[in-house]
């Protein structure tokens, strides 16, 4: 199995190459891509050095899979190229994602859709995929009406120069700006763009594509996206009404159950998600599960995920995992 990985000297290509190594996937030959710059560099893998190889030599090589995580401009004029020679392109970018005839794949809850005629995969937003995984057990049984999110989002999403920003600030040191504002001691409600209405791209990310992944247009959603000086993972607070009415513990039952997901909800003892225990770690944390008891049928949680693991290069190995094992590829 020929695995390119795309990006492989950014942060998150980086952790793809972490993550395949964790979970042995059977690759027999690693092909590392990056910009030209970045060409002739070294990775490591299994303790083997790879030579990161330009995006041109990387399609002669015709690998059958493509973890791509090197910015939606990049996936657009090169995801197609690998197709085109046969490759299966996993995107961590934001390109394909709300293309009608692409998927968007969170493995847990719906890699079946897959087929080998899918040789674009799109892999969903970080903030987007920590909530969708707690809300598809509760969407199935209860039917997700609207939800109300406020997201806190780590550094690390941004990027390694949002990184050094912090650390610069931290030591108090002057350097390149990731931010418009300061990051140290500070929350900016502003990750991403803003478009038209008012809201980022960020946040309309979590409208957009929860519809999508849980196939149902209906779901009402509103969302304030927040960066904050966090390196271990995004935290979501999420009110969730239901149409139909839920008891709190069978919610904890669910949950508990289903795959992928860690509670820890024990108030009485202070157990709660938190980013520093989620650093690091493949599990969606859930926690703080209470009804809200000013509306009917209505849930808050706390939900915290490493988003460059779950996040972004794990859930992306996943679907590959699933393509193999299906033979898909």
């Amino acid at each position: 199995m020929k695995i390119a990985v795309v990006g492989v000297t950014g942060m998150v290509g980086q952790v793809m190459l972490k993550v395949l190594e964790e979970r042995n996937l059977n690759v027999s030959t690693l092909i590392p891509v990056a910009s030209e710059k970045s060409v002739g560099n070294e990775v490591t893998f299994k303790g083997k050095h790879f030579k990161v190889v330009s995006m041109k030599q990387a399609i002669e090589m015709k690998p059958d899979i493509a973890l791509f995580s090197a910015g939606g401009s990049v996936s657009l004029e090169f995801a197609p190229q690998f197709a085109a020679v046969g490759t299966t392109v996993i995107d961590n970018s934001s390109a394909f994602r709300m293309d009608a005839d692409k998927k968007l794949i969170v493995p847990e809850i719906n890699a079946g859709e897959l087929t080998k005629e899918d040789k674009i995969i799109a892999n969903p937003n970080c903030s987007t995929i920590q909530m969708v995984a707690t809300l598809a057990p509760l969407h199935q049984k209860y039917a997700v009406k609207r939800l109300v999110i406020s997201t806190y989002q780590s550094i690390t999403g941004t990027g390694v120069k949002a990184v050094e920003q912090l650390e610069n600030e931290y030591a108090g040191k002057k350097g390149a700006m990731a931010y418009p504002y300061q990051i140290h001691k500070n929350a900016i409600p502003h990750c991403d763009v803003f478009e038209d209405n008012g809201y980022t791209k960020e946040e309309m990310k979590l409208v957009r594509e929860t519809q999508k992944i849980l196939n149902d247009r209906t779901i009402a959603v509103t969302a304030t996206a927040v960066r904050i000086p966090v390196v271990g993972g995004h935290s979501e607070s999420v009110n969730v009404e239901f149409r139909n009415e839920f008891d709190v513990s069978d919610i904890r039952r669910l949950l508990s159950e289903t795959s992928g997901i860690t509670v820890q909800d024990n108030v009485d003892v202070n157990v709660y998600p938190m980013p520093l225990l989620a650093h690091g770690r493949d599990d969606v944390f859930v926690g703080r599960i209470r009804r809200d008891h000013s509306q009917e049928n209505t849930l808050n949680m706390w939900i915290v995920s490493d988003n460059l693991r779950k996040g972004a290069a794990t859930n992306a190995v996943q679907i590959a995992e699933y393509l193999i094992d299906k033979e898909l590829v």
